[in-house]
Order: C-alpha cells, then sequence, then structure tokens
C-alpha cells in the first residue's frame, strides 16, 4: 500500500536500494487502473532518473562496506560514521523526486488475494457506509443524543452536555479495556503502542502502561472475541464499526468528566451505559428518523454508487442488498441517492437482517414486508424482485437463490460483521469499503511524508549495519543514531492523527485491523465508485511483497527488465495511438 514498503536499509548491503526501490514503484503502478493517468508517464525518463542515481549510489556503498570492515575505534572511526550518514542522507533526499512520481492513486482497489472479476456473477452489497455515506454531521447527532440519554435515562451529571464531539479524536480499529477504561491501538502482534494509550482525553504516561501491563503485550485471553466484542471472560472491545466514533468519543468523554471532578467511579458500568445508550439511537429508531427529517444534512449524495449500481445491471449482473437497517430509512436513502425505481436495480433486498447472525443462525425465517411495513405471516418459498424481506438467515437465501461460492462478491465497511464469516464459512468473495483509505493515501502521497519516511528506514538500515561496532566511539554515535530515530516515530503517527495514528500502521508493524483486514477482504477501495475504474474482464492481483527470509530484489525489476519493460509499453502504446 505504502510507497515505501521495501526497507531502505539496504542502502548499505550489497543489492542496490535504488534499484528495489524502483521495483516496488513499478509494482506499485501495476495496481492503478488501465485508464489511470499515471500510465502514461514516461517509463524511460524515470529509469533515467534511478540509473543517474545508482551511479553515485555505489560510491557510497562501496564507502559503507570499508566502513564496515574497519573494526578500529577512536576520532577517525567516528568521522567515518557521521561522513556515512551524511552521504547515506544526502542520497535519500536525491530519492525523494523519484518516489514523488510515483504517489499512489486514491481510487485504486487494492488485493490481497487474487480476483478476477470475469469470475462474478452476483455483487452484494451492504447499505450504511457502503452504498450511502454519511456527512461529519451524523456523528455530531449520535454523541449528542447518546450523551443526553445517559444524562435524562441513566442519571449521568448534567455537566456532560458541555461536551461537544470531537472529529478527529479516534479512529476505527481501537481497543478499549473495559476495566481500566483505556482506550489504545494494538497491532498485528497484540502488542500496544505506546503514545496511543488514552485515559478520557489524554495520554497515558508510557510508564504506567508497561507497569499495568507487565510490558506492552495484551493476552490472548483478554483480547476480545472474533466479533470483537467484549464477552465470556474478554476484556476488551475492539471498535471496527465508523458508527463507532462517536461511542469511542463519549466514552473517553466521560471518563474525562469523572476524572477531572475526582468521582469514584466503576469503569465496567460506565462502559456499559454508554454501549446501551449507543445502542439506543440505533435500536429505537432517534438516528434514522433524524436523517429521514434532514437527508441532505447527513446523506452525502451517491451520484457515483448510483453509477456503479447501474453500470452493473447494464451488464447483466445480479444484485442484492442485505443491511440491519429498516426499511424506511433504506427507502428514504436510497431514493434520495438512486430514485424511487432503486429497488428495480435489486434482484433480492433484505432489511433489519441482524448481522452477524444473519450468517451463522439457522433459524429465523424470512418475513415479507409491504411498502407501507407491515410484517406478513406466509411463509417464503422464494425471494422475488422488487419485494422486501426482513431477517431470515443466510442458509435460507443460499437454498432460494442457489447464488454460492466464488461468483458471489459482497461488499461491507465492517470487517467482522459484513465479511469474516463469508470468506471463512461460504466461500464467497469479499471486497471492504475503507473511506479512511482516501485520506490516508492523500497524506502518504506528500512529499513531507515521504522525506520522512525514507530518512527513518534509512536511518534505521544504518544502525542495523553499523550496532556491529562494539567499541564506545562507534556505540556513542549509533545512540546518537538511535535517539534521533526514536524522536521521528511519534512524528509517523502524528502526520495521520495525533492521538491514534494511522488505521493500517503501528509504526512499521500491520495494526490489529489491518491485518483482519488482509484475512477476511479479498479486495479494499475508499469507495464503491473505484469499481467504476475497472472493467468486468479485470483480474486484481496481490502485490507479492517480499517475506523477511526472500530478497526483495526479483530478477525481472532489474534495470535490464525495467528498460524492456519500458519498451514494450511505449510499443503498445503507439500501436494503439
Amino acid at each position: 500500500m505504502a510507497p515505501l514498503s521495501l526497507p531502505l536499509s539496504s542502502l548499505l548491503k550489497h543489492r542496490d536500494c535504488l534499484q528495489k526501490v524502483f521495483s516496488n514503484a513499478v509494482q506499485g503502478l501495476r495496481h492503478r487502473p488501465a485508464t489511470s493517468r499515471l500510465w502514461k508517464r514516461s517509463f524511460g525518463a524515470v529509469t533515467h532518473e534511478v540509473g543517474q542515481l545508482l551511479s553515485s549510489q555505489s560510491r557510497t556503498q562501496n564507502y559503507a562496506a570499508s566502513v564496515c570492515r574497519s573494526s578500529s575505534g577512536g576520532p577517525d572511526m567516528k568521522e567515518r560514521l557521521w561522513s556515512l550518514y551524511n552521504e547515506t542522507k544526502r542520497q535519500t533526499e536525491e530519492l525523494i523526486p523519484v518516489l514523488h512520481t510515483n504517489s499512489v492513486d486514491p481510487d485504486t482497489i487494492f488485493a490481497n488475494n487474487e480476483m478476477s472479476l470475469r469470475d462474478i456473477e452476483i455483487y452484494g452489497f451492504d447499505y450504511d457506509y457502503t452504498l450511502a455515506f454519511y456527512s461529519r454531521h451524523l456523528h455530531t447527532l449520535i454523541f449528542n443524543i447518546a450523551r443526553d440519554i445517559l444524562i435524562n435515562n441513566h442519571r449521568y451529571p448534567e455537566g456532560l452536555r458541555k461536551y461537544e464531539y470531537i472529529p478527529n479524536f479516534a479512529v476505527r480499529g481501537l481497543h478499549y479495556d473495559v476495566q481500566k477504561a483505556l482506550l489504545m491501538k494494538i497491532d498485528a502482534f497484540h502488542y500496544i503502542q505506546l503514545g496511543t494509550v488514552y485515559r478520557g482525553l489524554h495520554p497515558v504516561p508510557e510508564e504506567e502502561v508497561i507497569a499495568m501491563y507487565e510490558g506492552c503485550h495484551v493476552p490472548l485471553e483478554i483480547m476480545s472475541d472474533f466479533y470483537g466484542k467484549s464477552s465470556h471472560g474478554h476484556t476488551m472491545k475492539q471498535f471496527m464499526d465508523i458508527f463507532s466514533l462517536p461511542e469511542m468519543t463519549l466514552l473517553s468523554c466521560v471518563n474525562d468528566f469523572f476524572m477531572r471532578h475526582n468521582i469514584d467511579y466503576e469503569p465496567v458500568h460506565l462502559y456499559k451505559d454508554v454501549k446501551e445508550a449507543i445502542r439506543d439511537v440505533h435500536v429505537k429508531g432517534i438516528m434514522y428518523r433524524a436523517v429521514e427529517a434532514d437527508i441532505e444534512k447527513y446523506i452525502c449524495y451517491g451520484e457515483q454508487s448510483h453509477a456503479v449500481l447501474k453500470k452493473l445491471s447494464e451488464h447483466g449482473k445480479k444484485m442484492f442488498l442485505i443491511t440491519n437497517s429498516p426499511f424506511d430509512f433504506v427507502d428514504r436513502g436510497m431514493s434520495y441517492i438512486v430514485g424511487k425505481d432503486w429497488r428495480d436495480l435489486f434482484d433480492v433486498v433484505i432489511v433489519q437482517a441482524d448481522k452477524p447472525g444473519f450468517f451463522n443462525d439457522r433459524r429465523k425465517p424470512f418475513r415479507r414486508v409491504t411498502d407501507k411495513g407491515a410484517l406478513l405471516w406466509d411463509r417464503i418459498h422464494r425471494l422475488d424482485k422488487g419485494q422486501i424481506y426482513k431477517q431470515g438467515n443466510l442458509y435460507e437465501f443460499l437454498r432460494l437463490t442457489g447464488w454460492r461460492g466464488s461468483k458471489v462478491l459482497y461488499f461491507g465497511d465492517h470487517i467482522y460483521s459484513d465479511l469474516a464469516d463469508l470468506t471463512l464459512k461460504h466461500g464467497w468473495r469479499t471486497g471492504a469499503i475503507i473511506p479512511e483509505l482516501r485520506k490516508e493515501i492523500k497524506i502518504m502521497n506528500t512529499e513531507q511524508y515521504m522525506h520522512m519516511m525514507a530518512w527513518l528506514q534509512a536511518l534505521t538500515g544504518l544502525i542495523e549495519q553499523m550496532q556491529v561496532h562494539r567499541d564506545p566511539v562507534s556505540q556513542a554515535v549509533v545512540e546518537e543514531w538511535i535517539s534521533e530515530r526514536e524522536a521521528m516515530r511519534p512524528q509517523t503517527k502524528d502526520i495521520f492523527n495525533s492521538q491514534f495514528g494511522s488505521l493500517f500502521r503501528t509504526y512499521h508493524n500491520p495494526t490489529y485491523f489491518s491485518r483482519r483486514l488482509s484475512r477476511f477482504a479479498d479486495i479494499y477501495m475508499a469507495s464503491i465508485s473505484c469499481l467504476l475504474n475497472y472493467d468486468f474482464q479485470h483480474t486484481f492481483f496481490p502485490r507479492r511483497t517480499p517475506l523477511q527470509h526472500e530478497s526483495p530484489f526479483w530478477p525481472e525489476h532489474s534495470p535490464a527488465g525495467i528498460s524492456s519493460v519500458s519498451s514494450q509499453l511505449h510499443s503498445s502504446k503507439a500501436e494503439s495511438d
């Protein structure tokens, strides 16, 4: 995903760093839609730039090798190390313009698993944050309603009304320790990212976090269950839903109020009360009625969602909708996005499905819903186009439709509730909608980010290679480099979100969210509109990122291979012109 996924530590190894970075750039371009403007760029020009940098870098590499062979300490060694540092920094800065030409298109569809659209006959969709996207006003609405429910129904202090929703406080995928009242980010290996642990609205000192958890690792037995819930002895809750952003913020605000006023409270009760208040906003229909009453304020007009559905229909694809939202709410939103005849596009429409239970519980039968919302009692023998069905279960859905296996592609925004069971148990192909992706890619495309990451990786390479020198002078220099690296790492977090950083990374590791995304989604994208950039013969290929024991430099990406690819591309373009 990132332009700099291959380590620049190889500046000091036998392979040329810039060749590896450029090979990654070529792979990144292969992820772009065929219509991307970046395919029109001159490969020859970039190849020339890389060649120029390679020739100068070979001198630095030879110098690095001489430093590595030197075992003597003293002022001379110190001078050599700092000379190597300065030369590496200079070459890293020269590399930035080349990397900047390889910015990532936010409208790209990214693949975790190879998948061809030519095999997909049936397309399924969730509704919220898949077909319908909401404005920032909706999270403020949810926060305010739930806050007032705490005060009016649960007798929480009136002073809580002073708290307003903080739009950029939390990110998705965070964990909440129910018993300790701590919100934090955890990586794919169950390690807490220090600096991202919050009690209320304030960070907890690293020393305190380490003392509470006896380190940074969170044992498996207290992690959330499969669906991210805190149940059956698990004390952690993971927030995977976009709708959970106001819930995390409300938890933090109430905790903050109690601490500021020295109120003794039970964190477990607080968590359950906030959870219940947020649930009431949805279950009691308060949010639905508010959105329906002012649809233009809360729903971003889905012109591109309409275009995707129309394109699929024109190509003869079957389509269905499975959502947890009620019919009136969906009908009002889809009529706004698509038009009054939106139901004509779908072969099956299922509302209030109760996912993820819909995918596992065989007991709930389908019920037909009239246009006025009345539930009929007749047994369902088939799922007819134009009709609305409530509840049901996937096993009955499969029996009535015959839509099975890898010819079905289902899109949703919730990694667990929408996608996990489908890919693990039923063999459907899955597409994750990650709206946050567009913002993060735009940040990654900035020169500031590229420069920061390139130097951080290069500096890490220097430390890795030069730590073998055990004399005091060398060790002192390496310690200075380590201090600089430690000072830089928080910047890589703050550039995305000053509290919790990127949705996808905890420093160099994937987040817990990112690992689940790669496991349960065949493809992922910022919005459903990204499908408009691809035809229905397109095959998505995951990037072959080297394993740790594999060489990151592949023969087909050698300079000669790049020139060959460049020639072929220019030849192909000339023929098409």
